[in-house]
């Protein structure tokens, strides 16, 4: 009898590269023990040129490490089973991608190597639609055996060369594979992540809760909460580094020079004390390894005559969600003004779908039908070309006073100094701010597309849903974009939105919350890998949106067909699993 002790084991205190800041997608194949030696070392030869295109094709511009890893042991029953799910396991493997070219036994084979993972590790089966070794009919196989047990798998039957030691994979395969893989690294990468709310449910807003219990249980993301009392006492204190803050001060002047308004009370001051939140509140999230946040400022920071009104930090909201800052080039960090933290979860999400573009935070203004945009344009003189998507559409005025990234003030791609040099900074409406401060203002150019959508929740089921439509960002003729943002608010940031499926009627109607958000580098299918995996609802009750779309929308999973339907499976999922 061989006895083997226990062992104790000290761990390090320090770790330069945390575990929850890196996400490990493991690729293996299975395979039937009776086949040639060539076709197994092909099999191998697809599982390690998968993984290799993975690794080249994943892109995130934040501090997660993405790692890809691949096993050259095929797995033909269970014991070579184990031993890969060992070595995925020993790595940290957080989503696995199997490759079969060749019919394997699925219970002895994938089942048993899926039997040590939990039941919400994402899944793909990526195979070419091969006659002679057939992989693809074991991935039916295999994902059929899946779906009957209730556990999602999503399938994407490609195409590679059915001959040759290394096959060519068709781009479109690719594509599929690479949508699914950046939802499983927001799916799984954002576990364990931590948002800060600074403040509470400003202005009475219930569609901005926190709902702390629902955002954990569900996504596994930890909401912190800061009181606004520290943040005031730090910023009488002046709780930032001086020297730092006069180069954030000289890299706004020298960007925005004269576009910068201080012609209100005690403008110079209030103006650090908004930039010097800015460092206030990025040193916070950093000390906390937060990947997003909300700061509430309506109503005790800045708007309540009972109190001491402070300054506004539409800037630093700003800054958070842009690509760059005084030091250069950063990271967006998904950022929500008015302490919205759905909104905030909306746009980190989607942020990390898209490979951490800036998010575009904006209230859901005033939806212009087509009609009322030919009227304004006959009363200012202006051309109606109906030939322009706002003319046929309609759009929406998109905009708030706060978070919109400074990115979307030029085309994407834009160097800074193009970016900044189409925004500005007039003084805040001291209506709503009596405490002062600068607003920030821009108008997004045209042709920017992505999706704008919103998360929304519901006591009722303990779900979350996603409402949303791929959009546009519409050009205007300036004297028409002029009317329409003094129209509402001027000194705000201004984009133009225009749904591709939504008509203005429902768009008006459907509209879960007063704040909606946008990210470029979003497609429909990515999207919609996500929510499976993260068993959010989709809601596009768009007459003019087909249930499918092929070539954009991704395949509906074969254990929705199974169960009754997606919504159906997902109110299923959220009770059992």
């Amino acid at each position: 009898m061989v006895v083997r002790m226990n062992q104790v084991v000290r761990l390090s205190e320090e770790s330069d590269r945390p575990y929850s800041n890196m996400v490990t997608i493991g690729v293996c194949a299975p395979c039937d023990p009776r086949v040639d030696l060539d076709s197994r070392e092909r099999t191998v030869s697809i599982v390690e040129s998968i993984a290799t295109v993975i690794s080249e094709k994943l892109k995130l511009n934040n501090d997660t490490v993405i790692r890809v890893v691949w096993s050259p042991l095929l797995i033909d029953s269970e014991k070579q089973a184990d031993l890969v799910a060992y070595q995925f396991k020993k790595v940290g493997v957080n989503a696995i991608v199997v490759t079969p070219d060749t019919w394997a036994f699925p219970q002895l084979s994938l089942l048993s190597l899926l039997a040590h993972f939990p039941t919400d590790m994402p899944l793909n089966i990526t195979c070419g639609n091969s006659a002679p070794k057939p992989g693809v009919v074991f991935a039916h196989a295999a994902n059929g055996a899946l779906a009957q047990s209730g556990r999602l798998s999503h399938l994407n039957v490609g195409s590679w060369a059915e001959t040759g030691m290394y096959p060519d994979i068709s781009e479109n395969t690719v594509t599929s594979l690479v949508d699914w893989c950046y939802a499983a690294l927001t799916y799984t990468g954002l576990k364990g992540r931590r948002i800060v709310c600074f403040g509470h449910d400003s202005m009475g807003m219930e569609t901005a809760l926190t709902h702390v219990n629902a955002t954990r249980r569900n996504f596994g993301i930890e909401v912190s909460r800061i009181d606004m009392k520290l943040l005031a006492d730090m910023l009488k204190k002046k709780a930032w580094n001086s020297d730092e803050l006069i180069a954030l001060r000289k890299w706004t002047e020298n960007h925005l020079g004269n576009r910068i308004c201080t012609s209100q009370p005690d403008a110079e001051a209030k103006l650090d004390q908004s930039l010097g939140m800015y460092l206030i509140m990025r040193d916070l999230l950093k000390d906390m390894n937060a990947v997003g946040g909300a700061f509430m400022n309506q109503l005790e920071w800045g708007s309540d005559p009972r109190g001491i009104p402070l300054p506004i930090c539409d800037l630093a909201e700003s800054l958070m969600n842009s690509s760059f800052d005084h030091n250069g080039p950063k990271s967006p960090v998904p950022f929500g003004t008015e302490a919205d933290m759905q909104g905030t979860l909306t746009m980190l999400f989607n942020s990390w779908l898209g490979g951490g573009t800036p998010p575009l935070f904006m209230d859901f203004r005033k939806a212009w039908e087509p009609w009322e945009l030919e009227k304004l344009c006959n009363k200012l003189d202006v051309p109606f070309d109906k030939e322009q998507l706002w003319a046929q559409k309609g759009l929406v005025d998109g905009d708030n006073s706060g978070s919109a990234s400074l990115n979307w003030a030029a085309d994407p791609g834009s160097s800074v100094e193009e970016v900044m040099r189409n925004v500005s900074m007039p003084g805040a409406e001291l209506y709503y701010f009596p405490g002062g401060g600068n607003s920030v203002s821009f108008v997004s150019p045209g042709g920017i597309t992505g999706i704008a959508g919103r998360l929304a929740f519901s006591e009722m089921t303990g779900m979350f849903s996603m409402i949303w439509d791929e959009a546009s960002t519409a050009e205007l003729p300036q004297k028409l974009s002029d009317a329409i943002a003094n129209s509402s608010n001027v000194t705000w940031p201004h984009s133009w939105i225009i749904p591709k499926y939504a008509s203005m009627t429902e768009y008006k109607q459907y509209a879960p919350a007063n704040h909606f958000h946008m990210n470029r580098g979003v497609n429909p299918a990515r999207l919609e890998y996500w929510m499976d995996m993260a068993n959010v609802l989709s809601v596009t009750p768009w007459q003019a949106r087909p249930k499918f779309i092929e070539g954009v929308d991704r395949p509906t999973p074969l254990v929705y067909l199974l169960n009754i339907s997606e919504n159906e499976t997902k109110r299923i999922r959220s009770r059992k699993f």
